[in-house]
């Protein structure tokens, strides 16, 4: 070997210095690409958040080409998935429709078909997304009359599984849609169930049944269907509608109310229950033989709240009968 030890201390030494020089070297590389990549970090383009695909709307715009990103998903669901997949990647087709217009009125009507044929799924997680995506769709003119070719389908959905969010979205989904002949009869048959979904607990879902059925009532073959509905609560209805007309009038009359002068459209709904061309008494007096106890009594109450302003109302001698209300001899 022919070395001394002092010798080999000092290549020790030599060999330690390189070592630490490198280490200290390649830590310093490693902070600096950290760093590097902390100031331009994006998060990746995931489509679970509805931020990502803003960005790729963002993306799309700014280079003027589509992200793919709707057509992946649209691929992704021909697939065979979980319930909880094919779920999650019908809400994301959802948002991209939404989001990414071009992409979306690029879409084909076999795409359609596809998302519709979700609603036969037997997970009502996945009927609701199917629906909301078609919802979705059906913002887009060209497609409107394929989507129109599940409307019994939906109809069917919303009539026979109680349950609120899949009303919601089936509804929403009608009611975007124009009504087709085709579809009458059916609409006849759920008429009940309509009914019932507006006695519900759910507001969301009320109000989406009463604006179909306001919409169905101005279809003459379908008013008479409406008006001789019988729901399986019969006079509950009626008796919502009377305490809502009850409270309504009780409103007007109280002094802080009646302290200013109010202004009223012409079309309004104070103008048709309380208006000078007003019969709501007149009709009232029609639910007084009401069969059902209930209905009987709040009519009554009404038809009170009609004469009698609410400051004068424990003087009897005070209340004034109307203009037409009771000269008619009834």
């Amino acid at each position: 070997m022919g070395k001394s030890v002092h010798q080999c201390l000092e290549q020790l030494d030599i060999r330690k210095s390189v070592v630490g020089l490198a280490i200290g070297a390649g830590a310093i590389y490693l902070l600096y690409k950290a760093i590097r990549a902390g100031l331009k970090c994006q998060p990746p383009l995931c489509t679970a958040s509805p931020i990502c695909i803003a960005r790729l709307a963002i993306e799309r715009e700014r280079h003027g080409r589509d992200s793919g990103e709707l057509r992946r998903l649209l691929n992704s669901l021909e697939c065979k998935q979980d319930e909880y997949t094919k779920s999650m990647i019908l809400h994301n087709i959802t948002r991209c429709v939404y989001l990414l217009e071009a992409e979306a009125s690029a879409c084909t009507t076999d795409d359609i078909m596809l998302v519709g044929s979700m609603l036969d799924d037997k997970d009502n997680s996945v009927k609701i997304q199917a629906l909301n995506a078609l919802k979705a769709f059906s913002g887009i003119r060209k497609f409107r009359l394929k989507i129109q070719e599940h409307f019994i389908k939906v109809l069917e959905l919303t009539s026979t599984i109680w349950d609120s969010e899949l009303h919601i979205a089936g509804l929403r989904l009608l009611n975007n849609l124009p009504l087709p002949d085709f579809v009458y009869p059916q609409l006849r048959r759920v008429m009940p169930a309509l009914m019932e979904i507006l006695q519900s607990d759910c507001i969301l879902a009320q109000v989406q049944a009463v604006r179909l059925l306001s919409y169905v009532a101005q279809k003459n073959d379908l008013l008479y269907d409406i008006l001789n509905c019988q729901s399986t609560q019969p006079g509950s209805l009626l008796f919502e509608v009377l305490v809502f007309a009850e409270r309504l009038s009780e409103g007007r009359n109280t002094p802080h109310y009646r302290a200013v002068k109010w202004h009223y459209n012409e079309q309004s709904l104070h103008e048709a229950l309380f208006g000078d061309q007003s019969r709501l008494a007149d009709r009232l007096l029609a639910l007084v033989i009401h069969p059902e106890e209930e209905v009987q009594i709040q009519a009554c109450k009404v038809i009170v709240s009609l004469q009698c302003p609410q400051d004068v109302r424990v003087q009897p001698s005070f209340c004034q009968t109307s203009r037409s209300y009771f000269n008619n001899g009834e």
